[in-house]
């Protein structure tokens, strides 16, 4: 059984410019974009952007690039958020179980956070049944897990972001 995952170096800021914040700005809204393009709207050339983006790639600033896929598509159109409260603590059982809840189908983003509840789950599921069988066939069989608390999503909205603007 795997450990938990080391500890991150907590890593003072990057310090970012204009230019690199213009190509932050660019990727966030088509991570797709060609180095030409990049460029062009960051108002640089296609040799400094390449050099700008491989050094943000670099340093961690940009951590990737995904797609984003529409679950409702895919014939998953419930959403939920499913918090978690657990009845033990132990390190490693809380780990184990981190890296349990992040590899099940429909699970969309896993929080482990402090207060009240321990994890929250963002899933998307086909419709009511999907979603009460992933709650007792997945998360509830776990011994650690004291109780669930399931909250249907309305609508979801993207955030604003980390970058200024």
């Amino acid at each position: 059984m795997a450990g938990p995952p080391p500890k991150k170096p907590q890593t003072p800021p990057v310090p970012l410019d204009g230019t690199d914040l213009a190509i932050l700005a660019a990727l966030v809204e088509d991570g797709r974009m060609t180095n030409a393009a990049l460029a062009a709207r960051a108002g640089v050339a296609e040799s400094t952007c390449a050099y700008r983006v491989r050094a943000l790639r670099e340093t961690g600033v940009l951590a990737g690039i995904k797609a984003r896929i529409d679950p409702e598509a895919l014939g998953r159109p419930l959403r939920a958020i499913i918090k978690v409260r657990l009845g033990s603590h132990s390190r490693e059982l809380v780990h184990n179980l981190y890296d349990r809840l992040v590899k099940l189908p429909g699970v969309l983003t896993v929080f482990h956070v402090g207060g009240d509840d321990d994890f929250l789950l963002h899933v998307a599921v086909a419709g009511p049944e999907a979603l009460r069988d992933l709650i007792l066939e997945h998360v509830t069989v776990h011994p650690m897990v004291r109780q669930t608390e399931t909250q249907l999503v309305f609508e979801v909205r993207e955030g604003r972001g980390v970058l200024p603007g």
